[in-house]
C-alpha cells in the first residue's frame, strides 16, 4: 500500500524556521496553525507542516538542548533574584580615587560597575579638550564618522554602511551647529581611521596606572547631544572615560540576559529610551540601573553588562580596555551569533 504524500510546498523555509522556534518556545500547535492560515497558508498545509515538525528527530534533539539552556537560564535567574535583595546592587556607586586593590576585589573580579571620580583632575584632556579646540588643532585631518543613522533603525548593527570620511574641522563645525541629533556620531566603529588621524590625543589622556597597563587600547567618541548607542554588551571589560559633556547610561546585569530578547550577536531590540512592555513583557521584572556620567568621571562597564548610552550634551569620551588583569573574554565568544 502506498502512503499518501503530504504536500507542503506553500511553506517557505523562513516559515519552517518560525514554526520550529515557536514550538521550542512552547507555543500551542493550533495557535501557530491559525497564524499561518491568517498569513495565507492553506489550513491543511499549515497543520501538516506543524505535525511534521513535531515528529522530526531534529526538532526533538533541539528540544533537549533547549531544556539544558532553560536550566542555565534558571541558574542565572537565581543571581537576578538575589540582586534585588541587595540595596547596593540597585545603584551604581561613586568612589573617589578608588584604590587598585578595592577596584580589583570589589568591582573587577566581582563584575560590578562603579563610577570612579577624581582621577582626571589636572589632565590636559579635561583642561583643554572642547569641540572648538580640537576642531582647530586637527582641522585638516581626515577622520571617519558614522552618518545617516536616523534613516536606519539598525544603524549600530549596520555600522559599516554608515561610514563617511571628512576633514575633522568640518565635522567639529557640524557638531557645534547641529543641535540635538542622532544622525551622525564619531564612534568606536570608526577607530581604524581615527586612531592614526588623531594619534596625538592619547598623550593628553591620563594613563591611569592604578588600573591600566601602559599599552593603550581604547576608542575615541565625539558627537552632538542626542546621540544614542542602543542596548548592547561588550566582549571585554571597559572604562568609559568622560572628558566633556554628560551622558545618560542605563545598565542591565548579565544574569538578566535571558529576558533581553537577544537573538543577534550582542544586541537586543529593546529600546532603552522607552522600554515597551507590551512588545517585551519579560522586561517587566528586569532591574535597570540609571546614572548620569559627568565630565571627569570614569564608568567601569564590566564585561557582559548591557548598556544604553545617550548624550545629554555635546560629548567627548575615551574608552579603555587595557586593564592590568585578564581581559580576554572574546577568544571563546561564540562564532555563530548572527541569527
Amino acid at each position: 500500500m502506498t502512503r499518501a504524500v503530504v504536500r507542503t510546498a506553500g511553506i517557505s523555509d523562513e516559515w519552517k524556521c518560525w514554526i520550529a522556534e515557536n514550538l521550542i518556545l512552547g507555543s500551542h500547535p493550533d495557535t501557530l496553525a491559525g497564524i499561518l492560515v491568517k498569513s495565507g497558508v492553506i489550513a491543511r498545509d499549515a497543520h501538516a507542516e506543524i505535525q511534521a515538525a513535531l515528529r522530526s528527530p531534529y526538532l526533538q534533539g533541539v528540544q533537549r538542548l533547549h531544556n539544558r539552556l532553560a536550566k542555565r537560564d534558571w541558574v542565572l535567574g537565581i543571581q537576578s533574584q538575589l540582586n534585588r535583595l541587595a540595596s547596593e546592587a540597585a545603584q551604581i556607586p561613586r568612589r573617589e580615587r578608588l584604590s587598585t586593590e578595592d577596584f580589583l576585589h570589589q568591582h573587577y573580579s566581582l563584575n560590578r560597575p562603579v563610577i570612579i571620580t577624581g582621577m582626571l583632575d589636572g589632565s590636559v584632556a579635561r583642561a583643554e579638550w572642547t569641540v572648538d579646540t580640537l576642531g582647530e588643532r586637527f582641522a585638516d585631518r581626515e577622520v571617519e564618522v558614522q552618518f545617516g543613522r536616523n534613516a536606519d533603525p539598525d544603524y549600530e548593527m549596520n555600522s559599516l554602511a554608515h561610514k563617511r570620511r571628512m576633514p575633522f574641522g568640518e565635522y567639529a563645525a557640524l557638531v557645534r551647529s547641529s543641535g540635538v541629533t542622532n544622525d551622525f556620531y564619531m564612534t568606536a566603529n570608526n577607530d581604524t581611521q581615527n586612531r592614526q588621524a588623531l594619534h596625538e590625543l592619547w598623550a593628553d589622556v591620563p594613563a591611569l596606572p592604578d588600573y591600566l597597563t601602559g599599552e593603550r587600547a581604547g576608542f575615541f567618541w565625539l558627537g552632538p547631544a542626542g546621540t544614542i548607542t542602543p542596548f548592547h554588551h561588550d566582549l571585554t571589560n571597559n572604562f568609559m572615560v568622560q572628558i566633556s559633556g554628560r551622558k545618560r547610561v542605563r545598565l542591565i546585569a548579565p544574569c538578566d540576559t535571558p529576558r533581553l530578547y537577544n537573538q543577534r550577536h550582542c544586541f537586543t531590540p529593546v529600546d532603552g529610551r522607552a522600554i515597551d512592555l507590551q512588545r517585551f513583557p519579560a522586561m517587566a521584572c528586569v532591574p535597570v540601573l540609571d546614572c548620569v556620567l559627568a565630565p571627569g568621571e570614569i564608568l567601569f562597564l564590566p564585561v557582559g553588562w548591557w548598556h544604553f548610552v545617550e548624550a545629554l550634551d555635546v560629548s567627548i569620551t575615551v574608552s579603555a580596555t587595557n586593564f592590568r588583569w585578564d581581559n580576554d573574554f572574546y577568544s571563546n565568544y561564540p562564532q555563530h551569533h548572527d541569527f
